[in-house]
């Protein structure tokens, strides 16, 4: 499975619960903390493609899986 990428803020719980739940799973992730990096809203949509309000956003490899609820829903519809 490819590596996912997690752009958060320390502050948020959902950006919290995707680390844990990978943690859990053993996936393999890089976290971009954008408060940390400089990342603005504008630079988000830019990597999305398209508006963003919220966090985490989280890709798996190149693809835009969504927020945290997105990342449950893909790792229960790509179990091993």
């Amino acid at each position: 499975m490819q590596r996912f990428t997690i752009f958060g803020k320390e502050s948020c719980g959902f950006c919290r619960r995707a680390k844990e739940l990978c943690e859990i799973k053993g996936l393999e992730y890089r976290y971009v903390d954008i408060e940390k990096e400089g990342i603005g809203q504008a630079d988000l949509e830019k990597t999305v493609g398209g508006p963003v309000t919220t966090v985490p956003q989280i890709f798996h490899g190149q693809s835009h899986i969504g927020g945290f609820d997105a990342l449950e829903r893909f790792l229960s519809e790509h179990a091993a």
